[in-house]
Parts: structure tokens; sequence; C-alpha cells
């Protein structure tokens, strides 16, 4: 049941104290929203009339938010973010709508993206609009209904669907080396390459091959796609995740500088907020997630 009328602000007074919160001024806000300023000035003052709490105070020509105010215009911005998400899906696909999705690069690239045209021919009611994301984020203060997420269970607020573990190979330029190493250790001869948010990767690596030498310091990376090409320009051996390898193992690009393979550090998760009520796109992908890495809902 919504709430009584009494608790709903208009979204005009919404707009008027979001605007004059973000610019100090009605007079800006009254040009920003193409009103007079004292309509701004009847909007906010009907607003607290109406929330029974002050929202603005006055410092000389500056209007300041009081502590309720900064509390309540956090969540105005959130609120009236998602209605524009849900007005323009309605616009633009009104069976279904879209599905907002933050990707991991590696992840997209290689796993994600080849199977999209899959989805989206299974379920061409359904709009999946892709944005890179490397760290986690509020979903409260996003656009995104859903992301992809490596690591564990840490996502503040999130449920979850478990992809799959993270499988991680030795690749390297042909000109680096002739055939796979027969050994784990020699790796330690070659110039490794680092990515910047698995700092121990080798060193897991050999530990699971029964390897305790430190691997020696080399170039850092903040994504596959960028340690993946300077390997494929021969400055280094690349730890990277089967799915990134195999489209330049393909080609010949790299060449398997061993084969021994071991899991990395995490999984790869779909993850989307628990409080928020799960739109018709979000279980149509869930759905056809679960039937591509084999998983249960």
């Amino acid at each position: 049941m919504i709430a009584p009328r009494r608790f709903l602000p208009s979204i005009t007074a919404l707009l008027a104290f979001e605007a004059v919160a973000r610019l100090g001024s009605a007079t800006q806000a009254a040009l920003e929203l193409s009103l007079t300023q004292s309509a701004i000035s009847r909007q906010l003052k009907t607003l607290e009339e109406q929330l029974g709490v002050g929202l603005m105070d006055r410092q000389g020509r500056q209007l300041v938010l009081t502590e309720a105010g900064k509390i309540y215009v956090i969540q105005v911005r959130e609120i009236l973010n998602r209605l524009a998400q849900a007005s323009i899906s309605a616009r633009t696909n009104p069976m279904a709508g879209a599905l907002n999705l933050a990707i991991l690069p590696g992840f997209g690239m290689h796993w994600l993206a080849p199977r999209l045209r899959d989805f989206a021919q299974a379920h061409p009611e359904v709009t999946v609009n892709l944005s890179t994301r490397l760290n986690p984020f509020s979903f409260q203060s996003s656009p995104f209904d859903a992301a992809i997420h490596f690591g564990k269970e840490d996502w503040p607020g999130a449920a979850y669907l478990h992809l799959m573990p993270e499988t991680v190979v030795p690749v390297c330029a042909p000109e680096l080396l002739d055939a796979p190493l027969d050994s784990p250790a020699d790796i330690l001869r070659f110039p490794l390459l680092h990515l910047e948010t698995r700092p121990r990767g080798w060193a897991r690596w050999l530990e699971a091959l029964g390897v305790r030498d430190e691997p020696p310091s080399g170039m850092i990376f903040d994504q596959f796609s960028t340690m993946a090409q300077a390997a494929v320009h021969g400055l280094g051996v690349a730890l990277l995740p089967t799915f990134s390898a195999d489209p330049y193992l393909r080609t010949k690009q790299l060449v398997l500088a061993s084969t021994q393979t071991t899991q990395s550090i995490g999984n790869y998760y779909l993850v989307w907020p628990e409080d928020r009520i799960e739109t018709a796109a979000l279980r149509s992908f869930k759905a056809w997630l679960a039937t591509q890495t084999g998983e249960n809902l």
C-alpha cells in the first residue's frame, strides 16, 4: 500500500528542494527549473510545512541545509534518480524494461559479452545496458539494478547468485617460450606481470603447486586486458583467468607458459539490492545466467 497523501510531497517541491540544496540559491534553482524565485520559495515552504521540519537555513545570501535537510536530500536524490530510470525504461521497453548492469571489464568482455546474444534472442523484451565498475558501490545512490562481483559474499545489502570460481593460467608471447614449462618453479626465471587487485596472485599459484619461493616483483596493471596486451608484446608472463586467456590462445597471440591451472582467491557472483523489488528483467537475467553456469537459483 502506498503511504497516505500527506506524506507524499509533490515532484515540483522535491525538484526545487534538490536544486536549492545543490546550488545554495533559490535564484539559481529558479533559473535551472524555469520557475520564479518566489515559486521556488513557496515550494520549499510547502515542503517544510508538509514534513513538519526545517530543511533550509539562510546564512547571508546562501541557503544551507539543516542536519535534517542533509539527510533528506540524499534520499530525495535517490528517489528522483530511480523515478527517472523507471520512466526511461517504461518508455523504451514497456513490456519488461531495461536491466542496468555493472560489469567487471575482463569478465564482461570475455565471458559475458560473447553469450549475451543468446540472452537477447531468448528475451527480446529486455534491454541490457552495461557499464564498467571495478569496485563495489552503493545500489541506493546508483542507477544499477545488479552487478558482477568478484571475491566473497561481502557486498553490503546485496543478494547473491554464485556464478563460478576464477581459474587462472600463466600465458606469455610465443617468442618468450617454445613450449609450456615442465616445472612450475621455472617460471621464476621470467619477468612476471601482476594485477593490482590480486597482489599475491603469483604467490598463490606457486604455493598451490608446491613452490614456496617468493615471486619477483614486476609490472603492475589495473585490468586483465592491459596485462594481456603487455604479455602479447613480450613484456612478461601474465596470470589470466581462463576465460580471458582463451581468445588469445585461440589466435596464438599467447601460448601457455605452464599447463597448470589453479583457483584464484574468489568467485564471481551476480549481486543485486536485497531490499528492492525484483523486476521481470532481473528475474529473466538471473534465470538465464543460472543456465549458463549450471548454478541453482
